[in-house]
């Protein structure tokens, strides 16, 4: 057997931030080609991130035509699509740091879930992605009193003029809004008594939503409790808020806004989102921010 290790080039980003040690934060490896799905998954247990992407290079037609084929670990399974792991591979990508050279203003990456474009642009004097992701699917309507009683809160603490209601763009989030900003501040539910409810429903997670905010230029801040903690910033959950925020008049369509996450942990996010209507239809959802490189290095294996 050779003992020739095989050296994996990687960044580390922190996405939907401009600051370092801020926002979401994701490792992105040059060439997954020569992993097996079970090496994919073994590397992103080790890196221990939320989650880490594999960029699967193919010839330049191909790519122009489909899309950077991409594929997406938690530490514990694939997605099918999650929304930090878009931006901050497609901004590897543009920003040319394991290519070479500067990329195009657009990155479309192919995931399980289909082809999603990445369209870059400057704001506040740094690259700043959007993505267009799919056309978002209403699912069940959920009861205040279930998920108060799952989420350690009052049915008071839930805002009652808005519904709880799954919605997916890639990933399944059932939509919670909240009454005040000291109640989001205050969530502190267990992943198991959420997680036996989901099951029985067609969401995977839960996202709180506060329409009060600390930051007074957001219209939004929120928190999502998942698995053994809590993540940062969830754009596959940013999509559906924004189709759940316009159809029932939060936000206006077609109408740019910033949400805020992380704040609790200390890992402040700025999550940039608009979304269309066309008819009784929901189209057009973009999520965007800002992403920074903070590290660079090789796994060997």
């Amino acid at each position: 057997m050779s003992n020739q290790k095989r050296r994996l080039p990687f960044v580390q980003m922190d996405v939907f931030t401009s600051v370092p040690l801020e926002g979401n934060q994701l490792a992105v490896f040059a060439d997954g080609s020569t992993l097996s799905d079970a090496e994919m998954q073994a590397i992103a247990k080790e890196t221990n991130l939320s989650e880490t992407t594999f960029i699967l290079p193919r010839d330049a037609a191909t790519e122009r035509e489909r899309g950077v084929r991409v594929r997406i670990f938690t530490t514990t399974e694939e997605l099918p699509f999650a929304g930090h792991p878009t931006l901050g591979t497609a901004m590897v990508l543009r920003n040319g740091a394991l290519r070479g050279g500067t990329g195009p203003e657009e990155v479309a990456l192919e995931l399980n879930v289909g082809r999603i474009p990445v369209r870059f642009s400057t704001r506040d004097n740094l690259p700043f992605g959007m993505m267009t992701q799919r056309d978002p699917e209403f699912g069940q309507k959920h009861s205040r009193e279930d998920i108060a009683r799952i989420a350690g809160l009052a049915i008071g603490d839930i805002a009652s003029d808005l519904p709880i209601q799954t919605v997916t763009t890639g990933n399944p989030f059932a939509m919670v809004p909240l009454k005040s900003l000291a109640v989001l501040q205050k969530l502190s539910p267990t992943w198991a008594n959420l997680n036996a409810y989901l099951e029985k429903t067609d969401a995977k997670f839960l996202y709180f939503v506060s329409r009060e905010t600390l930051n007074p230029e957001a219209t939004l801040q929120s928190r999502m409790i998942f698995y053994n903690g809590e993540d940062p910033a969830t754009g596959s959950a940013a999509g559906p808020c924004a189709a759940w925020a316009v159809q029932y008049g939060v936000v206006p369509p077609e109408q740019q806004v910033l949400m805020e996450q992380g704040v609790e942990m200390k890992r402040r996010s700025r999550i940039f989102f608009s979304a269309g209507r066309n008819g009784n239809k929901i189209v057009n959802v973009r999520v965007g921010g800002h992403a920074v490189e903070v590290i660079r290095g090789e796994l060997f294996l």
